[in-house]
């Protein structure tokens, strides 16, 4: 669909289907794997590439571009009330070593698109309207994720963001010092300023949209999780000379403990999700019996209070199959579900409406940078299908139409959002000693 010359008809209906796909094309050539895919990871010299490149679109858009000092980016239509809380959008651009083309940066685009909707409309917000790209979200080089809007909302220090190296040794605070440096030009912003109201278009990154045949999707909210890591530590041995019965062998402890974990799981019903995606032996080599294992735990359910029950058996688990090796769990992250302002869900919906869109109400599975907004400011998210749910992965999938959909219904909630000012509601508490990554 092509911009519609009239300039009365509602935001959406001026969003360009094949510009947002170009834009769509022409980041993902940053990063571009042999597969089709993406690997942009943050803090790297794709990073930087990518982020010139938005700089340039949002310059030709008369945008004003702002930094931070954990280097999230912010393109800002301006207001007529400039000093009032901005409405704000976006997502990330980081990607997995064998990521898709639209996972977080259709956020971002969906949001280029729509504010250059608001201007073809002839609409001057009330208040500011701003672009986001959040440092980091994948984790994918630092770990945990999410490192930019965490510091931007005060849920993490950012002296502990700072202090977390990659795979290389390489610090955070390292690698950000170089990307401040390719744009010590730009003005720098407050960590932790007021914030109107954060809207997230994004991907589904699940089947259900494409299942049941929804453009769109009005995010109710966010299923919890809990991320761990596993110790077994055992004694290197002689493959040759060491007797099978006195092995202090990590590996087969920690087949055995794995096995049970999945075993118990099983007994949940079919919502609860459980994943062992990081594994690591030493000394890893052919004819030494293993002394240490390490890996992941990534634990998910949309209902807390199993997904609390289900955490807490895990270090005990852990110990009673860990053989004649040791067992440390630590928790790195305990994320609770969360449920996003029903009158933002609703104004999601009636946006979709007004445009002739079915939208589907339904909750999010996979985590993403709104769940730290909402502790911030009213916030909520709409999704996209994406073909047979395929996300962190080079085959990622997605129609320019479902595409276009979502620009139309996240510009016409910017229009509403920015029509006036918002009352800033008091900030929704975290639970105590919660964190939230992805």
């Amino acid at each position: 669909m092509r911009t519609v010359a009239d300039p009365d008809a509602p935001a959406g209906l001026h969003v360009d289907e094949a510009r947002l796909w170009s834009r769509l094309m022409d980041l993902a050539e940053i990063g571009a794997t042999a597969r089709g895919g993406v690997c942009r990871l943050a803090l790297t010299e794709t990073d930087i590439e990518a982020r010139q490149l938005l700089i340039g679109w949002a310059r030709d858009l008369g945008l004003a571009v702002f930094t931070d000092e954990i280097s999230n980016l912010f393109f800002r239509l301006e207001g007529r009330d400039r000093n009032a809380p901005p409405v704000m959008t976006g997502s990330h651009i980081d990607s997995q070593p064998t990521g898709g083309k639209f996972d977080g940066a259709y956020g971002v685009l969906a949001g280029f698109e729509a504010v250059q909707s608001l201007q073809a409309a002839g609409i001057t917000p009330e208040v500011p309207v701003e672009i986001v790209v959040w440092l980091n979200e994948e984790g994918s080089r630092f770990s945990p994720g999410m490192m930019g809007s965490e510091a931007f909302t005060g849920r993490r220090p950012v002296d502990e963001i700072l202090a977390v190296t990659d795979a290389e040794g390489v610090s955070t605070e390292t690698a950000l010092a170089a990307v401040r440096a390719r744009f010590a030009g730009l003005p720098e912003l407050p960590l932790q300023r007021p914030v109107s109201a954060y809207v997230e278009a994004h991907i589904e990154q699940g089947p259900v949209l494409e299942e049941r045949g929804y453009p769109v999707g009005a995010v109710t909210g966010m299923q919890g999780s809990r991320r761990f890591r596993v110790r077994l530590t055992g004694a290197e041995a002689h493959a040759g000379t060491e007797p099978m019965a006195t092995r202090r062998d990590a590996l087969f402890a920690a087949n055995d403990v794995i096995r049970s974990l999945r075993d118990h799981f099983a007994g949940f019903d079919d919502r609860m999700k459980f994943t062992v995606g990081l594994f690591e032996v030493a000394p890893n080599v052919p004819s030494v019996v293993p002394a240490s294992v390490l890996f992941s735990i990534d634990l998910r359910h949309p209902d807390q209070s199993v997904l609390t029950a289900a955490g807490d058996a895990i270090a005990d688990l852990c110990q009673r199959h860990a053989r004649l090796c040791s067992a440390e769990v630590r928790e790195l992250a305990n994320a609770e579900s969360l449920v996003f302002p029903d009158w933002l869900v609703d104004l999601v919906s009636e946006a979709a409406a007004e445009l002739s869109i079915p939208c589907l109400r339904l909750l999010s599975l996979a985590g993403h940078d709104a769940r730290q907004l909402h502790y911030h400011c009213p916030s909520v998210m709409l999704f996209v299908p994406c073909h047979k749910g395929i996300s962190h992965n080079e085959a990622e999938s997605c129609t320019p139409g479902d595409l276009a959909n979502g620009a139309r219904v996240l510009a016409n909630v910017l229009a509403r959002l920015s029509a006036s000012p918002l009352a800033l509601p008091e900030r929704t508490e975290a639970p105590p000693g919660s964190n939230a990554k992805k």
